[in-house]
Formats: C-alpha cells, sequence, structure tokens
C-alpha cells in the first residue's frame, strides 16, 4: 500500500497562519477560559493550636500549590471537637471536601474513603517507608488497603512545673504514676496548687485517660479486635487510681473544663502538671515567657507497661470516594511530605514528620530550640517515637476502637467514678456493654 506522503506547508501557508494566531491572541490572553479550566481542591482541616500554623497552611502552602497546579484551593478550619460531626455528615450527604484532615485515625470511615496505597507508594520512592505509627493508624489488615494517609504527628509529653515539684525534691518532675499523686499531694498541700490531668469529655482527656488506662496494661480492645476492657482488673486499679489521685491533687475545675482548659490553666500557674502537646508550652512562651522559663516535659509517666503513650494527634487526611477532584487530592498529598521540614517550623516544633528523611536533623533541633529557656527543654521528645504507639494499640486502628475514642466512652467511664456516681466495678460493666455493642453492631455492618 502506498504511503501517503502529508503534504508540506508552503510559505503562504505559514504567514496566513502567523497572521491568524496574531490576531486571535494566545489562550492565557483569555482570563475566562482559563478560570472556566481550572480546577479546584476543597481541603477541610482540623484547626491547629497554634493559629500561626493554620495560616501558613492556608496563605502560603496551600496557595502555591494551586498556582502550580492551577487550581483553586479553598480551605476551611474547623474545630477539633467539630471534626466528627462535619465528616459524617458529609458522608451522610456524599458530598464535601476532596480532602479531610483529621487528628486521629477516621477508621469509622473507611468505607467512604479511597485506597490511599499510591499516594504512600509515590511518597516511598523519594522517602521510603512509612514507619509503623502510620501503618498501624491508617491500613485495615482485613481489607488489605489503606484509609487514610499520614504525614505528620504530634506527641504528648508530661508538661509540669520545675520549681513547684522541685521544691518537694522532684526536680525532674515526676516519673511514675506513683509519684505523680504523691507529689502532686504534696504541691497541692504546700502551694495550693492542683495536679490538672483532664478529664471532662476533649481531645485532652481522650489522650491522656487512653494513655492511662493503657500504662496500667489495660486494653479496650485486643491485638484481634476481641473487647477485653472488662476482662482484667487492671482496669479496675486505673480506675481507683484516677479517683484518687483527684480526691488526693484535683480540682473540681477539672470535671468541667471545656476544650484546652488544662492548657489553659496551666499557663495561669493554676495546676502542677498535665499532659498535652507542646503547643502548651509554645502559648506560654508566647503569651508569658516567664511562666513558660518554668514549666518542663518529660516523657510520659511510667506504668505497668513501662513508658507508654499516644500521639496528642495523629494527622490523618482521606480522600472521599464521592469527592470531585480525586486526582488533585492525592496530589496535593504527596507533595505535603515535601513541605514536612516547613511543617514543623511553622508549627513551632509540634508537628513531628512521618518520614524522618525529611527532617534529619530533628534532634539537634530539639537539643537546640531557639524559643526555648533552657535551651535543650525539648530535647526530652527525642525518643517520642519509641515510646508512642498508634490509637488502637496493641491492634490497628480500627472502626469499634476509633467510635470508642469519638464517644468519649473512656473519659465518661473515668468521671463517673471521679464523681461518685458509680462504683468501679459499675462503671467497667457499663464500659464494657457499652464496647460490646459497638463491636457487635460494626460486626453487622
Amino acid at each position: 500500500m502506498p504511503k501517503v506522503r502529508a503534504a508540506k506547508p508552503s510559505r503562504r501557508d505559514v504567514v496566513r497562519l502567523a497572521a491568524a494566531t496574531a490576531a486571535v491572541g494566545s489562550f492565557v490572553a483569555f482570563p475566562d477560559r482559563t478560570l472556566a479550566n481550572q480546577q479546584t481542591l476543597k481541603i477541610a482541616k482540623w484547626t491547629h493550636f497554634l493559629p500561626e500554623y493554620d495560616k501558613w497552611f492556608a496563605g502560603t502552602l496551600a496557595e502555591e500549590w494551586g498556582r502550580q497546579h492551577d487550581t483553586k484551593v479553598v480551605v476551611d478550619h474547623i474545630p477539633v471537637e467539630r471534626i466528627h460531626a462535619a465528616a459524617a455528615a458529609e458522608v451522610a450527604a456524599g458530598n464535601g471536601h476532596d480532602v479531610f484532615m483529621f487528628p486521629w485515625p477516621p477508621a469509622e470511615f473507611q468505607k467512604h474513603a479511597i485506597d490511599h496505597a499510591e499516594i504512600y507508594q509515590t511518597v516511598a520512592f523519594k522517602f521510603g517507608n512509612l514507619d509503623q505509627l502510620a501503618h498501624r493508624s491508617t491500613f485495615d489488615p482485613r481489607a488489605k488497603r489503606y484509609f487514610a494517609f499520614t504525614d505528620s504527628w504530634i506527641p504528648a509529653p508530661l508538661h509540669y512545673f520545675v520549681d513547684h515539684w522541685g521544691e518537694i525534691g522532684m526536680p525532674l518532675g515526676p516519673v511514675h504514676y506513683g509519684s505523680l499523686r504523691s507529689g502532686g499531694r504534696q504541691i497541692r498541700e504546700a502551694f495550693g496548687v492542683p495536679c490538672g490531668l483532664a478529664l471532662a469529655p476533649s481531645l485532652e482527656s481522650n489522650i491522656t485517660l487512653h494513655t492511662l488506662l493503657y500504662a496500667f496494661r489495660s486494653h479496650v480492645l485486643d491485638s484481634a479486635g476481641n473487647v477485653t476492657i472488662g476482662k482484667t482488673a487492671l482496669t479496675l486499679e486505673a480506675l481507683k487510681y484516677v479517683k484518687a489521685l483527684y480526691e488526693d491533687a484535683g480540682t473540681l475545675d477539672q470535671l468541667t473544663w471545656s476544650p484546652s482548659g488544662n492548657v489553659r490553666a496551666m499557663v495561669a500557674r493554676k495546676t502542677s502538671a498535665t499532659i498535652n502537646a507542646i503547643s502548651l508550652l509554645r502559648t506560654a512562651e508566647k503569651d508569658d515567657p516567664d511562666v513558660a522559663s518554668k514549666i518542663s516535659v518529660s516523657p510520659p509517666l511510667l506504668g505497668h507497661a513501662g513508658v507508654f503513650g499516644f500521639p496528642h494527634v495523629t494527622n490523618c487526611s482521606v480522600v472521599w470516594n464521592f469527592a470531585q477532584n480525586q486526582e488533585g487530592a492525592k496530589q496535593f498529598l504527596a507533595d505535603l511530605i515535601d513541605n514536612s521540614k516547613k511543617a514543623y517550623e511553622k508549627s513551632a516544633g509540634c508537628n513531628f514528620p512521618i518520614y524522618q528523611k525529611t527532617l534529619p536533623d530533628l534532634i539537634v533541633r530539639l537539643a537546640d530550640d531557639p524559643q526555648a529557656n533552657p535551651p535543650d527543654k525539648y530535647k526530652e521528645l527525642k525518643d517520642a517515637l519509641f515510646w508512642t504507639r498508634n490509637l488502637g494499640f496493641p491492634g490497628y486502628a480500627n472502626p469499634v476502637g476509633m467510635e470508642v475514642f469519638n464517644s468519649f466512652l473512656i473519659p465518661r467511664m473515668f468521671i463517673s467514678v471521679v464523681k461518685g456516681q458509680s462504683s468501679p466495678e459499675d462503671a467497667v460493666q457499663a464500659a464494657e456493654a457499652e464496647v460490646t455493642r459497638i463491636a457487635d453492631r460494626w460486626k453487622q455492618a
């Protein structure tokens, strides 16, 4: 079959085409057409504890990414206490944001999320495989898929006033739960300052009391997902401990603190110790440097399970399966890892990167912080990844455990005992029944 050779354009054709192009103009000269083809990426993000971080995230990071990808990026900030309800509303409507950022593993919503394995694989080419904290926070071992993507996390160390604890012979603060109780009692008796662990339902009490429960070797669920909270006397021991701690060293205000109530109490010097993200100390450094100089941090308290803690935040992003811009959402999350170093800096050291290669000098930074007084104050966090476990431990984050978390079942169990509304035995029995109902409902689903 003879080949058909395209006719070579004549000089007259070339000149005519150039003239037509000049008359019409280039494509970018028509902004209406450009905007019509521009993509939109909608992001819902939990409100960070430090406003400066959210200002950078929306005003710099998202805007620059949007310009690079010809995309209009819209960032909506949602208070932490409203995140779960907002996500549930979007799922019910089958419509909403393209990316939804949670401060904890969103295992309850996994059926409404894409498989995020592709994003993890894309990032792995540059920064290696993800660690256990991220894997066990976002992977469903039964479905063999990732229901979310984790880019950063925030440790939850103990904060304490060095001067108060030094006065009672504990200059390094309490080391274990026993010394927290005995030292807290002495400080309240000597200075009238209580020990302020968060108890009222909030993110702070959820992390504090889940950590305490597991430090006492009591599990809501075992590694296979079986309900175990009522199967050990250690749950009773944990409940009795918190009641005794409150009676010996607590304050009535603990029972009614709103979200971040323990932070405000600590900065106002109305409590001697609490568990929280270092945003507490960063707030003090900004608002009252003299108070901040007297606050120190340490790893979680030693318990039956050793030195053990849950993250204050596990930043987990979901791309909904009903998202209108899934490709843009996946690209944004993958590119987010490239900004891990900047995220650490803009969060004042709160947001630890999941991929350690993005911030190889983390330990050096912790040992010589420009805002800290003394500058090596944050070096206690250098081993944070080793003493932190994923929510859902000893198993993976799963729908049952995260519904328990988001319904504040554990804080409600503890506070009922502290208030004297239930005996420890009755509280454990009621909690076990409620966890079992949740587990049965998910089995049926």
